[in-house]
Formats: structure tokens, C-alpha cells, sequence
């Protein structure tokens, strides 16, 4: 059962890029404000909206009608206590420094909860040949039957995916074929560093600060567009939905933090340009959960969190209504959602903010997967065993899909296998800047340690692959498998595109699931893997739907041959 107001996240894997800025970046004594229009009879009174941030004291910089969300310059000193006066106004928060010159040079990423640990790789047993040579590799592929759904299905190129996240490499061998560069948006601009001079996404890489719609900030994105859409090309791997169009709709910095303007802007442009699914596997910052009224929040924190729901739920809305499915990553906090542990991480931008909360479930939300229309993804392990870094809960999955679990096969020779992981394609410069790629385009000890591979074509083709582990990885699993049943049952819409209501789509991923039933017994730890007891987490409900499953694992070729429904 779903809570009415609804992200949960996946907090993504970020390696901050710094490279030497072209030019010198100022400092302007101003921060970046998020202004929501309040709604009335018509819509949204986006025009009263800037004319009252005009009056405080703000400068408009750009309005997105569809959610009522102002983005405004202003010196921060009284300009949200005067634009929250106004009752043109819903709520207005901070939204990050825009000018301070960082103390040192050397960006620092945002946490991460996704595992990239060092280990060994090993054969996975029983695997066959793919279509691509690499796909070997990929348990995932086999487990939602992506292999078997492509001689019927593998994708239609009117589908398009959009992956909000850190960017798509899109010159990566495996990528460019289904690549839209443009229909591509990056809906950011790197900070340099925040308000207390600690850097964020260090000095700028491209003239202006907005990286092209073709380059990826952490190589987060890359990976997940991979295992989404890679094209099956003889080279690398394939992904779940081979033949589909992959758009980037960047909102993330390089060092991983997911603000609130940009995700508005990635979900309601996604409804305009006719994107059909997105995938999102992250939580909007700076607060993992976003709380009406919580005790331990100044006023202003509660009136910022305030502002995040609502602007949160209405481009949820609006992307709904125009035909967007939303595949969201459930969260790697190991936590059953509907029960959340006390939030010690934020508010976790500028640096040294955080204070420790009590999370009241009613009215505490981390967004996007606990808004509406989300269709929540659970991870597992090749053994479909719950992968422990998973969140799980009756109240927001939907589905669940395979994420990674490098600790998957205790006590076998599978265990801690790199191959337990998730394998798809990897950023050669977010690579060469983490130092795991050298000049030359060599693999560097570093690299190795981590997972990254290279592959070479006989025509001279190079890409990068890594293995990877987290709810990131299950989503777009799921969302490869949304495509095809677009793909499949679609119909032609506008702009010679295909179209399938998201509801429709999302009851053909549930009712096509592969049911897989709560362990026995109920209650896993996961002590002798090496987890503390925080991990321990038990299985609610039946076989047809449970909080470790969902309504079961995606399956790509159950959905395409068995998912009719009624127009």
C-alpha cells in the first residue's frame, strides 16, 4: 500500500571530475533560491511569483510553468523570510551556493552508499553466449529474460528512455547507436564549491560551467543507459532493451548531489519531448527524507522540505499526465521504507549541515520514489537472495530486479565474486580523472581494483566497462523491461513516436512479474557476511506480493508475450 504523497532513493556512485577550469571563477555574493508558485483556479501564478521575487530583493533566472517552480538569484540575507510573506507564494528554499571560491582545489564527492568493492573475478557457472561477447557476463540479462524477449521484441526506436541522472557518455561505443543527442538537456550548472568554500564539483571543465549533453559527470548515468540500452552491436555488452532510444536528461552535479530545480526541469521536459519512461536512482538533496515539520528543523528547514515535496509532487503529476512511466530506485539504506531509521546525513548540502533526526513515517517522504506514479525497484542477487544494502517494504515497492550482491553465495567459491555485480558501460573520462584509466587508454592498477574493463573491436572501437552493485542497478532493469512493453503494446502517438498510458505499462510490469515468495525463514541477517545487525530485515506478506520482492522479479519475455490488455 502506498503512502498518497510520495523518493527513496539510490544514493549514486560520483567520482567528482576536477579538472583545471578554463577560465577564473568569481566569487558573487549570492545563492541560488527555489521559489514554488502557489497553485489557484487556473494553474500555477507564475507571473505573481516573479513579480514577488522581484519585490524581495531576487533577480528571476529561469520558470518552469508546468510545476510552478521559480529558479531566483538573490543576496541570502532576509530574501526567504520576505518571498515566504507573499502569498503568491507556496514555499521557497535554498538551493546551493553560486559563486564562493573553494578553499582547495580538489573536489569532494557526494557519500555513497552503492558498492564498488575490490575482489576477484570468477566464472559464473551455466552462463551461455549473448548476443554481444560480453553478455556472458551479464546474469542480470538472463534473469529478466532479455535474451529470450528479443527474438520477439527487442526494442522499437520510436521508445524513448530518459535517465535522469549524471549524464550518458554519449561516445561510448555501445551507447552512440541509441543515443538522441538532440533530444538530450543537462539541466545543471557545476558548482565550483559551496558557501563554507569546500568544493563540490571543483573548478569547471567547460567554458560557462555546463557540461555538453553528450558527457557524463560521475559515470553513474553511462552504466545505468547501459544495462537500459546498449546497443546489441557484436561489440561489449547489450542492454535490456537493445534497440530502444536513450535520452540524457542530466540533474545531477558531477559530485553526485541531486537538486531540486533540475530534477523539476529533467521530469517535466521529459513530458513535453515525449520521453516514455525515465529512470531515476537517486533522492533529491540535500535531505534524505523530507519532513512537514520536523522538531529537530529550523523553520526555514521545514519551509525548504515543505517546498521540496510539493514541487516534487507536482512534476510527478505532470510527467504522468503526459505519458512518462517513472522507474525509481527503492534506496540503499537497507531500510524497510515504512518503518525509517533516524536520519543522521542531513540536510546533507553545504558541508557540515547535517544534524541527527527522529523520521516520523506520516509525514516524512524521501522523494522521488515515495511521490506518485513511481513504480518503486527492489535489488537482489544472481541467487535472488535480497541483496543486503537493499531498502524493502510493503508500503513502496512495486517490483523488484537484479541490483548486484557481491556477497551473494556465502560459503561457495561464488562468494565475493565480481561477478556477482552488475557489468555494463563505464565513462572513459570519468575514468581518467579517478586516475583507473591513464593517458594512454590503459587500465591502471586503481582501475583494475575496482572492476574497470577495456574492450577493443577489431575495427579499432575501445570502450570501458565496470561492475557495479545497488538499488542504481536493479531500476534500470526494470526500466529496459517498461521500454519493451512500450515497444510491444504501444500505440502510435505524436510526433510519429510510440505511446502507452503509464498506468497500463506499469500494470503489465506487476501482472507479468516472475513471483518469488518471502525466504524461509522470514527474518534474514546478514551477520555472517560480514553485516551488523542494522542489515537484519524481514519479509512481509505472500508470494503474489511481498516487501522483499514486490509483485516479483521484472521478466522482459513474459511482458511481451503475455502482456495483453484491455484498451
Amino acid at each position: 500500500m502506498r503512502r498518497a504523497l510520495a523518493l527513496a532513493l539510490v544514493v549514486p556512485l560520483s567520482v567528482a571530475i576536477a579538472v583545471p577550469a578554463t577560465s577564473a571563477q568569481p566569487p558573487l555574493p549570492a545563492s541560488e533560491f527555489s521559489v514554488l508558485a502557489r497553485a489557484g483556479a487556473g494553474g500555477y501564478d507564475v507571473v505573481a511569483a516573479e513579480k514577488a521575487v522581484r519585490a524581495a530583493g531576487g533577480t528571476v533566472v529561469a520558470s518552469n510553468a508546468a510545476a510552478g517552480l521559480i529558479t531566483a538569484t538573490a543576496p541570502a540575507g532576509g530574501f526567504l523570510e520576505r518571498i515566504s510573506r507573499d502569498r503568491a507564494v507556496f514555499g521557497a528554499a535554498k538551493a546551493k551556493s553560486i559563486g564562493t571560491v573553494p578553499k582547495s582545489g580538489k573536489a569532494v564527492p557526494k557519500p555513497d552508499v552503492v558498492e564498488a568493492e575490490p575482489g576477484r573475478a570468477a566464472p559464473r557457472p551455466g552462463s551461455s553466449a549473448g548476443l554481444d561477447p560480453l553478455d556472458d557476463r551479464l546474469w542480470g540479462l538472463k534473469s529478466v529474460r532479455s535474451d529470450l524477449a528479443r527474438t520477439v521484441q527487442p526494442g522499437d526506436k520510436r521508445v524513448k528512455v530518459g535517465v535522469i541522472d549524471s549524464g550518458i557518455d554519449g561516445t561510448h561505443p555501445d551507447i552512440a547507436p541509441n543515443f538522441d543527442h538532440a533530444a538530450s538537456r543537462n539541466f545543471t550548472t557545476d558548482i565550483v564549491a559551496d558557501v563554507n568554500g569546500v568544493p563540490v564539483d571543483g573548478p569547471c571543465e567547460y567554458r560557462g560551467c555546463v557540461d555538453p549533453v553528450d558527457v557524463d559527470g560521475s559515470g553513474h548515468g553511462t552504466h545505468l543507459a547501459g544495462t537500459i540500452a546498449a546497443a546489441a552491436n557484436g561489440f561489449g555488452v547489450s542492454g535490456v532493451a537493445p534497440n530502444v532510444t536513450l535520452v540524457n536528461l542530466r540533474a545531477a552535479q558531477d559530485s553526485g548531489f541531486y537538486f531540486l530545480q533540475p530534477t523539476v526541469d529533467a521530469l517535466t521536459y521529459a513530458g513535453d519531448a515525449g520521453i516514455d519512461v525515465v529512470n531515476m536512482s537517486f533522492y533529491i538533496d540535500p535531505w534524505l527524507y523530507n519532513c512537514v515539520a520536523n522538531p529537530a528543523d529550523s523553520p526555514a528547514e521545514q519551509a525548504e522540505q515543505r517546498t521540496v515535496i510539493e514541487a516534487t509532487r507536482r512534476a510527478l503529476d505532470y510527467a504522468h499526465r503526459k505519458g512518462v512511466t517513472m522507474v525509481v530506485a527503492l534506496g540503499n539504506q537497507h531500510s524497510d521504507l515504512a518503518a525509517p531509521r533516524p536520519d543522521a546525513t542531513s540536510p546533507g548540502f553545504p558541508a557540515n549541515s547535517t544534524h541527527p533526526r527522529t523520521v516520523d513515517n506520516a509525514t516524512c517522504l524521501t522523494l522521488p520514489v515515495e511521490g506518485p506514479h513511481t513504480i518503486g525497484v527492489a535489488g537482489f542477487g544472481p541467487s535472488q537472495a535480497k541483496a543486503d544494502y537493499s531498502n524493502y517494504g510493503v508500503e513502496q515497492i512495486s517490483v523488484s530486479a537484479p541490483g548486484g550482491y557481491k556477497r551473494d553465495y556465502f560459503g561457495t567459491p561464488w562468494y565475493d565474486s565480481r561477478d556477482n555485480e552488475i557489468l555494463s558501460t563505464y565513462a572513459r573520462s570519468v575514468g581518467v580523472a579517478a586516475g583507473y584509466i591513464d593517458a594512454a587508454g590503459d587500465i591502471t592498477p586503481a582501475g583494475t581494483s575496482v572492476g574497470i574493463r577495456k574492450e577493443t573491436a577489431a575495427d579499432g572501437r575501445v570502450g570501458y566497462f565496470r561492475w557495479l552493485q545497488g538499488t542504481s542497478m536493479a531500476a534500470p532493469h526494470a526500466a529496459g523491461v517498461a521500454a519493451l512493453i512500450v515497444s510491444q503494446h504501444g500505440r502510435p502517438a505524436g510526433g510519429g513516436g510510440l505511446g502507452l498510458n503509464p498506468d497500463v505499462v506499469q500494470r503489465i510490469l506487476e501482472r507479468t512479474a516472475s513471483k518469488i515468495p518471502c525466504p524461509v525463514p522470514r527474518t534474514v541477517d546478514y551477520l555472517k557476511e560480514g553485516r551488523d545487525a542494522s542489515y537484519t530485515a524481514t519479509c512481509e506478506g505472500d508470494a503474489e506480493f511481498n516487501g522483499f520482492y514486490g509483485h516479483g522479479a521484472v521478466d522482459a519475455w513474459a511482458a511481451v508475450t503475455h502482456g495483453r490488455y484491455r484498451s
